[in-house]
């Protein structure tokens, strides 16, 4: 048995394999990581469209009266007053404040005008976290999970053009809907819901649609313009626009606050897990915090490079990659606060070679 018939397939699996996509192991699941080239999936989806499959992220679907107030609970961002149609990005949080994940959280109605909450969470923390809502759950009478993951395939149409090629397929006008809002709606003529998220920088809307359906709306798509991009780019495209990931900027170690998330904690007024702990963190300005750092050179920092600062070890270097369109390296990394602020002149050891760099502003990239 290879490798790709061990792990998880999404519903367009199929079309990846078939159309050249270089299938990769992420969190279980077998994922394009690219098709053609990183930099023109990249350079495409700034230009045009890119057209992203990522039906691994995980969707748990809240049901029930008590669902605003138990999401409340357990969500740094407040949601008991989020209204129907409106979408929060938040963070869970452990009892000491580190950060269990971070997600999105949709207060969607249905057909028959039935409110439910939907949580996007990362497909590598979607086993820890039902693991971690599982006793919560227990003690609720009036709310319900359901995993709907595997029932629905998502897609994300993302670039300048993204919500022109999209709309067509999506009954919804998508033009008039604000950034951070979705709706249920017709999708190629399917049930689904659509909204106005993104994780490239870019313009653009994310499609959820039954997994029969996915495959004939993600040809379309193409059909229309937009280009097939896989993991690879979508890393690229994340970090110019300076977004974290789990696993990298974005760890049980770390806390909101380090990583420049402080609009995403909602501490006045309420009560959550980790709260006492955050509202600790909130104050402190000794920790480490997430900086961007430029290179003028070709050599590219990687995940785990020292930053220096002044002759000696000041941070570490959690994402890194040459920028498509900023043509030089970028990272993100954790410095100590003496050596955070924009202008200020460090080093990364690069395999035993010590490279300059400049502390910048975060993001990176910015549309215009």
């Amino acid at each position: 048995m290879n490798m790709n018939e061990m792990l998880a397939r999404t519903p367009l699996y199929d079309w990846h394999a078939s159309h050249g996509g270089r299938m990769v192991d992420f969190a279980g699941w077998a994922m394009p990581v690219q098709y053609d080239s990183i930099t023109a999936e990249h350079q495409a989806t700034r230009m045009v469209a890119g057209l992203f499959d990522i039906s691994h992220m995980g969707r748990l679907r809240f049901d029930g009266a008590g669902a605003a107030a138990f999401l409340d609970r357990l969500v740094t961002r407040r949601v008991a007053d989020l209204k129907p149609g409106r979408i929060r990005y938040g963070l869970v949080a452990n009892e000491a404040g580190g950060i269990l994940d971070d997600v999105l959280v949709y207060h969607l109605r249905d057909a028959a005008q039935r409110s439910y909450f939907l949580v996007v969470v990362n497909a590598s923390n979607r086993d820890k976290i039902m693991r971690w809502l599982a006793p919560r759950l227990s003690a609720e009478q009036d709310v319900h999970l359901t995993d709907v993951t595997c029932d629905w395939a998502m897609i994300a149409v993302q670039g300048p053009r993204a919500l022109e090629l999209a709309q067509p397929l999506v009954e919804a006008e998508l033009a008039s809907m604000k950034y951070y809002t979705g709706c249920e709606t017709r999708i190629a003529g399917h049930g689904g819901i659509v909204s106005r998220t993104g994780y490239t920088g870019e313009d653009g809307c994310e499609l959820i649609v039954g997994s029969q359906a996915a495959p004939g709306v993600w040809q379309q798509l193409i059909d229309a313009g937009a280009t097939p991009a896989g993991l690879g780019c979508r890393d690229t495209l994340r970090l110019e626009a300076a977004m974290p990931l789990y696993g990298h900027e974005l760890t049980e170690y770390i806390n909101p606050f380090q990583a420049g998330l402080a609009f995403a904690v909602d501490l006045e007024g309420r009560e959550f897990t980790g709260r006492p702990a955050l509202a600790t963190f909130a104050a402190d300005r000794n920790l480490p915090h997430r900086v961007g750092i430029e290179l003028p050179g070709k050599r590219v920092p990687r995940e785990g490079y020292p930053v220096l600062f002044r002759g000696r070890r000041c941070g570490e270097i959690t994402s890194g990659t040459f920028s498509p369109t900023l043509e030089k390296p970028i990272a993100m990394a954790y410095v100590e606060p003496a050596a955070a602020a924009p202008g200020t002149e460090v080093a990364v050891d690069i395999r035993g070679r010590q490279e300059p760099g400049r502390v910048v502003a975060l993001p990176f990239y910015k549309r215009a």
